[in-house]
């Protein structure tokens, strides 16, 4: 019955803070879509001429990544298709292989019953609740007090890592899992059960489908950790110190065959992503590792006892390095408090595992030389992984600790003395910072935030100092029941007004509103795409919600050969040296390049009036104009010449030949052979003319492609669709090869006749 009112507790107080969710409101920041883009700030610019306010300006990848990639996904599962391919970004790029897209998130099922904004909600609430769910259900095994277990739980699904990811629904769902998975490990250390069999299998299935590599990268090392020691501790306790390496590894033979199995479930997203990897620009195109903000700042630890000093972008006063929803850690001043105590007086092992943790994970997030290793030494996936987020492992640490060191403070009472004088020093210390020093280092009106900001934790502080240190030194029970009391709800209060002074809650109809520009295009484009001339319109993946096709993009993975092929059409010259710029958000504004043409980019937006001899203003919403490109060219056509080039050897001067003045992508294609010498070419290219016939566009869908065309000769077949391994064609059912066409997209060779052409997707 304990358990159950404790669960019960936990879901209402998660209910408490989702309830604007029960007025309609969506636990997501569509506010910033109509707060920031056109044409949605159009439809809202009669009585809102700068734009509808928004909560959280620093929240904005949700809504430009998570939700549109999500959406696609469950549009096509739930038509049967596997969610293979993304022609709406990047002019094509991989869905499954886009590891955030989390295809197979088992809680995804929500989706095939309820409208999607409904079941995108739900599966935010869930996030708190199994996450704060599997944490009790972990601590209360090691028989800890039930309200120390329920406080640590509460903890972790209100810390800083969980509300700052939230509405991401990608990393903390990867997180969440921890726990679970280590109490699977401890059941089958004891007893091998089909029971905790499934449920190892289930945590560990779904930590790697939720959506977010590089925590669950972090994921797989804590969790294989922990069981490489808990199986040396158990040997120790049952008294075998003979051949224990050996006794090691017998003991550890069945964790590696449900390894196996889990590795062969999760195949199907794990190959797909690998094989995206190893062709994106990962490596090459990112954010300088020795930028602020990439390791934590030292002076950004304040905001385990502050999280506010250096404002909030909720409240517009945000005045730290770089982001804050990288940086803050807090945990709550009491719970920071009780894992001090855990830290400092309780000596059982899952505590200094816990507290080697906790160090362990400042010490690699913080600009400390270790940290700076991996990047010196460019170690591949490691050195393009943002340390920042090691906050996943400091905050799960501190969320055990602040468990263990409630029960140990609820038993014992002892040494309660030292942890609030640790504290009391720390923010005595920044109260004399800022009174005293702050004036010769920061700015007046960030002091005054800063100043502001210290006064709740301050206030907190003295309050549950006056209960350590006066109510806790009484051995009336009652009086102690009471006082515990107060604490939890004290750190309710201060974990939920955090929560909520960060996370937005937005109207329904602010999710990606139609507008009459966005209509005007879906009627109009056809199979062509378009493009932008300025960030604040139409922001890449937009285009998913709409069905547009666009040649931009924003994902910390895309294609290299697509990167280098935009980043040469910026340049105006066919330079492909790194870096690129983009940063994760490629948006071309070189409209007048030949390759805008090549792209078969019809329509252009902008902000403001575009002169060029190939552009016609078309439509205007507020102030959002759409130009069309009378130069774009279809999406499929036949040439009269190609050049060749060999894949491995001469991509530049593929490149090169692209961006020659004499060369006319309308009659012209250059394609490369990955070997020339198993190619067999029955026309000259230089002095022979291929036959260009006529084709049309029969069916043209995420994962399939289907021509009629009509030749009187032999031909060759451009489709400006960006060329990947998974696709393949076939012409009347005749397996045929798809060639590396103009740097970036396909190409086939078409006998004469009249002929059925399908690329289509596979898997493998």
């Amino acid at each position: 019955m304990k358990n159950l009112f404790i669960v019960l507790s936990l879901i209402l107080l998660v209910g408490l803070f989702f309830r604007p969710v029960l007025v309609g409101k969506l636990p997501i920041p569509a506010d910033t879509i109509i707060g920031f883009y056109h044409p949605f700030r159009d439809l809202y610019s009669k009585n809102y001429p700068r734009g509808i306010p928004y909560k959280n300006s620093l929240i904005t990848d949700p809504v430009r990544q998570q939700y549109p990639w999500k959406f696609l996904v469950i549009s096509l599962e739930k038509n049967f298709k596997l969610p293979l391919w993304n022609p709406y970004s990047f002019s094509g790029t991989p869905l499954l292989g886009n590891y955030q897209s989390s295809s197979f998130y088992p809680l995804n099922v929500i989706f095939l019953f309820l409208p999607f904004d409904k079941a995108w909600t739900i599966l935010i609430v869930l996030q708190t609740i199994l996450a704060g769910l599997f944490l009790y259900l972990y601590l209360d095994y090691f028989r800890i007090h039930k309200v120390a277990s329920f406080f640590g739980a509460f903890t972790w699904a209100f810390c800083g890592f969980s509300i700052a990811w939230l509405t991401w629904n990608t990393i903390l769902q990867t997180a969440l899992w921890l726990p679970l998975l280590l109490l699977a490990k401890e059941h089958l250390l004891k007893k091998c059960s089909k029971k905790w069999v499934l449920i190892f299998l289930l945590a560990e299935c779904s930590a790697i489908f939720a959506g977010h590599l590089q925590v669950y990268f972090y994921f797989f090392l804590i969790s294989n950790v922990y069981l490489a020691i808990r199986i040396v501790q158990t040997l120790y306790k049952n008294n075998i110190k003979k051949n224990i390496w050996k006794m090691v590894i017998k003991k550890y033979i069945p964790f590696l065959v449900l390894g196996g199995v889990v590795f062969f479930i999760t195949f199907i997203q794990w190959y797909p992503a690998l094989q995206f990897i190893l062709l994106s620009a990962r490596s090459i195109d990112q954010t300088n590792w020795q930028n602020d903000g990439w390791f934590i700042p030292w002076q950004h630890l304040i905001q385990f006892v502050a999280p506010d000093f250096f404002g909030n972008p909720a409240t517009l006063n945000y005045w730290g390095v770089w982001n804050y929803g990288e940086l803050v850690g807090y945990i709550g001043i009491i719970p920071f408090l009780m894992s001090i105590y855990a830290i400092l007086f309780r000596r059982d092992k899952k505590t200094f595992f816990f507290g080697t943790l906790f160090f362990l994970s400042l010490i690699f997030s913080l600009p400390t030389f270790i940290a700076k290793i991996p990047y010196l030494l460019h170690l591949p996936f490691i050195s393009s992984a943002q340390p920042t987020r090691f906050l996943f492992v400091t905050d799960f640490s501190l969320a055990v600790l602040a468990g263990l060191g409630f029960d140990y403070f609820i038993r014992y009472k002892k040494n309660i003395v030292y942890p609030p004088m640790f504290l009391g020093l720390v923010l005595g210390g920044l109260w004399f910072f800022v009174s005293y020093l702050g004036k010769n280092f920061i700015l007046p009106q960030n002091l005054s935030v800063a100043k502001h900001n210290l006064i709740l934790p301050t206030i907190v502080f003295l309050v549950i100092s006056v209960i350590v240190f006066y109510g806790f030194l009484h051995k009336n029970k009652m009086i102690q029941i009471i006082l515990l009391t107060i604490l939890l709800l004290i750190t309710i209060f201060d974990l939920l007004r955090f929560s909520e002074k960060f996370t937005p809650f937005s109207k329904k109809e602010y999710l990606f509103p139609s507008t009459r520009a966005i209509e005007f295009l879906q009627k109009n484009i056809g199979n062509y795409r378009i493009m932008s001339t300025d960030s604040r319109i139409l922001p890449p993946n937009f285009s998913i919600m709409y069905k547009l096709q666009s040649i931009e993009g924003y994902d910390p993975l895309y294609l290299k050969r697509y990167g280098e092929l935009i980043a040469a059409l910026e340049r105006g010259k066919p330079d492909i040296s790194p870096p690129f710029g983009f940063n994760r958000i490629i948006t071309p504004h070189n409209f007048e390049s030949r390759i805008i043409d090549l792209l078969g980019v019809r329509y252009i937006l902008s902000l403001s009036d575009l002169s060029s001899s190939k552009l016609k203003e078309v439509f205007q919403e507020g102030q959002t104009r759409v130009y069309e490109n009378r130069n774009a060219l279809p999406r499929v056509f036949f040439v009269e010449k190609i050049h060749e080039f060999t894949y491995s050897k001469d991509k530049e001067k593929a490149l090169h030949q692209l961006f020659d003045q004499n060369f006319n992508p309308r009659v012209a294609a250059v394609i490369e052979y990955e070997n020339p010498d198993h190619v067999v070419i029955k026309r000259g290219t230089r002095s022979e003319k291929w036959s260009v016939g006529k084709v049309d566009i029969i069916s043209y869908s995420e994962n399939k492609i289907v021509l009629a065309v009509e030749n009187t000769g032999d031909g060759f077949l451009v489709l400006t669709d960006t060329f990947y391994p998974i696709w393949k064609a076939k012409i009347d059912d005749s397996q045929i090869k798809i060639y590396r066409t103009d740097y970036n997209f396909r190409g086939i060779f078409v006998p004469k006749g009249k002929h059925t052409i399908e690329f289509y997707t596979t898997l493998l």
